[in-house]
């Protein structure tokens, strides 16, 4: 029997995200300059997987990648131009150019150095950037990055698992450094074909605690639950949208198999037919979207 859950506002969404750079009179659009390429990766992945990645122009979206190459710090990205070069955003902008099937814009081999440049040789861990911040989500996206790129070869990645490894806790979370709280956020292990360094039980019951009474769920124990669809996704009821929220609500969808939506592929948060046009290995299990999962959605 069909249940009575709430059709998915696939136009608002995509009239929210359309709309976005049109709201350049607001003090918001400029205080978030900084996440602007992280922000075109979050509004085409989004439209992707909503079957409407043509909303946005494809050509202008790749030219402002290209704007966003660093000079000084050649094959990486910022996150606007003329911006300082930083890990987050040259996996976002790598992951754009993927999507659209454009990685021939750019010079991969320049990229893939930028990346292996910041691997610390003694610990396996990445810095994010220059300036030597280490964290776990750094390793997710160097590994991620080249992975896309095909370039895995470039990095010492049995001692990049090693490292993440040292992150992991009492509770089957892993932390941004060793010793640091668990946070749901760390997933570089999937990318580097290690899953079977995890304790599968205990970090399935740490992420099944994520959950609260009202459904939502929560990056970190003790948080408030995340994500409330409006027209444009929220964190939460009656809070404002944001594209950031959007994209991992939708991505979430996918997950749980709900009609109308491209699969998504959980380790690289882009869709499925993306990372198998680049021949990407299947993780196991991971498309068995269940059947059950669809029935209650219908």
């Amino acid at each position: 029997m069909a249940s009575m859950t709430p059709t998915l506002l696939t136009d608002l969404h995509v009239k929210f995200i359309k709309e976005l750079d049109t709201k350049k009179d607001e003090l918001e659009y400029w205080v978030a300059e900084h996440l602007r390429l992280s922000g075109v990766y979050w509004a085409i992945t989004a439209l992707d997987l909503m079957n409407n990645l043509d909303a946005l122009d494809k050509e202008e979206v790749i030219a402002f990648v290209l704007k966003c190459h660093s000079e000084r710090e050649p094959g990486g990205f910022g996150g606007h131009p003329n911006h300082d070069a930083h890990l987050l955003y040259t996996l976002c902008a790598v992951q754009i150019l993927a999507t659209y099937d454009a990685l021939d814009k750019i010079d991969v081999e320049k990229t893939v150095q930028y990346v292996k440049a910041l691997q610390e040789p003694a610990s396996g861990a990445f810095r994010g950037d220059g300036w030597g911040e280490v964290d776990t989500r750094f390793s997710y996206c160097a590994l991620s990055c080249l992975s896309l790129l095909g370039r895995l070869d470039a990095v010492d990645v049995a001692k990049a698992v090693k490292f993440v490894d040292k992150c992991k806790n009492f509770d089957g979370g892993y932390g941004r450094v060793p010793g640091a709280e668990s946070h749901s956020g760390q997933r570089a292990l999937a990318i580097a074909d290690s899953l079977h360094l995890i304790d599968a039980e205990q970090l399935g019951w740490w992420l099944s605690e994520r959950q609260l009474k009202n459904g939502g769920l929560n990056g970190r124990p003790e948080k408030l639950e995340d994500d409330t669809e409006t027209g444009g996704i929220a964190d939460r009821p009656g809070d404002y949208p944001d594209v950031f929220h959007t994209i991992f609500g939708v991505a979430g969808l996918s997950l749980l198999g709900y009609p109308g939506l491209k699969e998504v592929d959980p380790r690289y948060c882009m869709p499925r037919y993306v990372t198998e046009r680049l021949g990407l290995p299947k993780l196991f299990g991971m498309y068995r979207r269940k059947k059950e999962n669809m029935e209650e959605y219908g």
